[in-house]
């Protein structure tokens, strides 16, 4: 399981993640593959998450041992309607931990606290905001498994499908039963990309 919540794990932390012995992460910090740090007076190896994150990318590691804990879903839409319908109706019925946000600047500070694993965002949030959200998290090293879909009631299917150039790795169109955005959040958690 990856403590989202810490920015460096140990050696043994990550070969728990990647399922290796703690030897082998030894190894790969030691020939240069995974990169890290010793802790200074000590032969202590730290590891941050955005270098392991990169690490099992290249290497064709599976993230199985990732998405320890109830999975982090945060709802951005500036209706608040549907934020707190989706809200409750996510953690309630999915038991996910869910946290909601009515603007792109409530979201992008939700996502340095909460680490979400899935930002539910809506397409059309202040113009641009929604697709300059998207991109910043995508460049984020401390976000890079967050999982960004957009939720879109206005635009055509050529139009959603243009948004994965755009930072989102996949789409809802509105209206759209709870069931669905419960199938989209566990196609894009249990995907490797």
């Amino acid at each position: 399981m990856l403590p989202f919540d810490k920015d460096v794990l140990t050696t043994g932390e990550v070969a728990k993640i990647c399922n290796v012995a703690p030897r082998t992460v030894s190894k790969w910090f030691d020939t240069g593959q995974l990169k890290g740090y010793r802790i200074p007076g000590s032969k202590d190896r730290r590891i941050p998450v955005s270098q392991l994150v990169r690490f099992m990318k290249e290497h064709g590691i599976p993230f199985d041992g990732v998405a320890g804990g109830k999975t982090r879903i945060l709802v951005v839409d500036d209706e608040a309607e549907i934020v707190e319908a989706l809200g409750k109706a996510l953690s309630e019925q999915a038991n996910y931990e869910v946290r909601t946000a009515l603007s792109a600047f409530e979201a992008g500070i939700e996502c340095e606290r909460f680490k979400p694993h899935v930002l539910l965002l809506d397409a059309h949030l202040g113009g641009a905001e929604a697709k300059a959200l998207a991109g910043l998290v995508h460049k984020d090293d401390d976000l890079q498994l967050t999982k960004v879909i957009a939720m879109s009631g206005q635009m055509t299917e050529g139009q959603l499908q243009s948004l994965r150039t755009q930072g989102f790795d996949s789409y809802l169109r509105k209206p759209f039963a709870v069931r669905q955005v419960i199938e989209a959040i566990e196609q894009s958690t249990s995907l490797v990309h």
